[in-house]
């Protein structure tokens, strides 16, 4: 489990590939490394990975193609979000957030708007019903609060803090984000297909 609260961006400086899928060489940045083993795991861009090897400064992950196919990411050189696995007794600052990506949202807009900047993201249709006005979700790794929903459009206000220690700074219209919706809400949904199943028994 993760919080959603970024440690460090990092950086994948290599993608090789496996017969069914990537072997991932990631440049920690300023993550530290010292307290995590092999098969420790770690949030890349969102993604929940296992460090399969370590050194000082880097962690090697490697990805399935299953796991290629609904992210974002992940296939390319390039900067990523990281956050290591949280302890039971850290500070939950951001929400419970599992590493598990439910889909790929669009960018639709990216702009200064004051001192902040506003994304708008076109989530997949089948993920709208658990996004909620001042609800919870994860972008790329970061926990975000939603602003306003409309259909399948979701507004979020980013801080200049956000903006710097995350890798949002690189944002544009048209670009892909991968999306994990809060846990509560999928709770909640089979809490009531249960009682509305039970109620037709």
């Amino acid at each position: 489990m993760f919080t959603g609260i970024i440690q460090a961006m990092g950086r994948i400086t290599r993608t090789d590939p496996l017969e069914q899928g990537l072997r991932l060489n990631i440049h920690a940045g300023g993550l530290d490394l010292s307290d995590v083993a092999v098969g420790d795991s770690i949030a890349v861009n969102g993604v929940c990975l296992t460090a399969v090897a370590l050194s000082e400064t880097t962690f090697t992950a490697e990805v399935s193609r299953e796991t290629l196919n609904c992210t974002h990411g992940l296939d390319a050189v390039g900067e990523v979000n990281l956050e290591k696995a949280m302890r039971l007794s850290d500070r939950l600052g951001g929400h419970l957030v599992s590493g598990h990506v439910d889909g790929v949202g669009e960018v639709v807009r990216f702009a200064p708007v004051g001192e902040s900047h506003l994304l708008e993201i076109q989530a997949p249709h089948a993920l709208s019903k658990y996004v909620a006005a001042k609800g919870s979700i994860t972008v790329n790794g970061v926990s975000l609060t939603v602003n306003r929903v409309a259909g399948d459009e979701l507004a979020i206000n980013l801080i200049p803090h956000t903006l710097q220690v995350t890798t949002f700074k690189h944002l544009q219209q048209g670009g892909r984000v991968n999306l994990e919706v809060d846990l509560l809400a999928r709770y909640v949904e089979r809490l009531a297909a249960f009682y509305e199943q039970s109620d037709k028994d």
